[in-house]
């Protein structure tokens, strides 16, 4: 497997990790529609919570969130409402981010809720 890829999964763990100890529920991991992917798609009490992770091992160019972009913006809301649909669900959604570093001194996970809001 790449590095990336590797990073990538580790992130992926830390980040499933960090919210199972927030009491979420995993519901799927790296749920796919089409070519388009939902990393962690989990439920918050009675909220359904669409996650992007994204790992980095240095933020010289920025904090990981940074660069979920407008482009994954969309991808993320077209996939999130093809599983809603799919589901037949009619639950409260909202969009996180969990920023993950891992450098050789130590790893960070930052999670952001509400990170943005799907629009018209």
């Amino acid at each position: 497997m790449a590095d990336h890829n590797i990073l990538g999964q580790t992130g992926e763990d830390m980040a499933v990790r960090h919210i199972k100890g927030m009491g979420y529920q995993i519901l799927e991991r790296n749920w796919r529609y089409g070519r388009e992917e939902i990393d962690i798609i989990a439920k918050d009490g009675d909220m359904l919570v669409i996650i992007e992770v994204k790992s980095r091992t240095t933020t010289r160019y920025g904090e990981p969130e940074f660069f979920v972009t407008a482009a994954k913006r969309r991808i993320l809301i077209r996939a999130a409402e093809a599983y809603i649909l799919k589901n037949d669900l009619d639950i409260e959604t909202r969009f996180d981010i969990i920023s993950v570093v891992i450098t050789p001194d130590k790893k960070t996970v930052h999670h952001i809720e509400d990170a943005f809001y799907p629009t018209l």
